[in-house]
């Protein structure tokens, strides 16, 4: 098989298979992540010219991109139409927007801080019950 038929033939029946519901199942576990890759990597062995090249080269070759890759863009093509309204808003996700217009445009996303420590500090503060009395949880 050459790279032209594999080409097509891949993006046409096995590709829609694996990406199927894409925006609303994204696999974060990395077994289930190996288990899609795999699928891709056993297929481009089957252009036999490119059989003997590791996978990366392979990808470069068909001009293929990974799961990860394709997931990434995938989500940033989904934020691209909610923040454009291309929507419904009744039914889309509300994102947070920036309302500070010094810097910017009208499109820029609030930023959230996290705090990696939360885990740490929470069993060991002290919080009032309904008694009145303050108990130290640790």
């Amino acid at each position: 098989m050459d790279s032209r038929t594999f080409i097509m033939l891949y993006k046409a029946m096995v590709r829609p298979d694996v990406e199927y519901a894409n925006a609303i199942w994204s696999p974060y576990k990395k077994g289930e992540i190996e288990a899609i890759e795999k699928v891709q990597k056993r297929a481009t062995k089957l252009v036999i010219s490119l059989k003997k090249l590791p996978c990366k080269e392979r990808l470069l070759q068909l001009n293929l991109h990974t799961l990860k890759y394709r997931q990434l863009r995938g989500d940033m093509i989904e934020v691209y139409k909610i923040i454009h309204d291309m929507y419904d808003r009744s039914v889309a996700l509300e994102l947070p927007r920036n309302v500070s217009t010094t810097r910017g445009n009208k499109y820029k996303l609030q930023k959230h801080s996290f705090y990696y420590n939360f885990r740490k500090k929470i069993f060991c503060c002290t919080s009032k019950l309904t008694c009145g009395t303050v108990y130290r949880i640790m």
